[in-house]
């Protein structure tokens, strides 16, 4: 009778560090809503952006909704889009910021 060898996998990245699915601790994808929710306020309060923050929510709720069915790939499908977005949408709010201190600050220089 020959000995039986089992198959032993060693992680090589520690855990926490390395390339991470959009996916949350249990395995479900990720839906961006509460970002998606920031945005659209905060692009409404401060630049009338808005509007070009909300379809980043839309995609954002799709996703939930399709988690919510069971159907994690379109949610996946969904929430890499809002993600996506939102990421468009953060840095149109930052860019309109900065240039609305920039113009603040030339303006009471001058």
């Amino acid at each position: 009778m020959k000995p039986r060898q089992a198959e032993v996998s060693i992680p090589l990245q520690p855990p926490g560090r390395g390339a991470t699915p959009a996916a949350g601790p249990d395995g479900q994808p990720r839906d961006y809503v509460a970002w998606s929710f920031f945005n659209v306020l905060l692009g409404y309060g401060l630049t009338y952006l808005g509007c070009l923050c909300f379809p980043a929510l839309v995609f954002s709720i799709k996703a939930r909704d399709c988690k919510v069915l069971g159907d994690l790939e379109g949610a996946r499908r969904h929430g890499a889009r809002a993600k996506i977005l939102n990421i468009i949408c953060s840095l149109l709010l930052v860019l309109t910021v900065v240039v609305i201190i920039i113009v603040v600050v030339v303006v009471t220089t001058s």
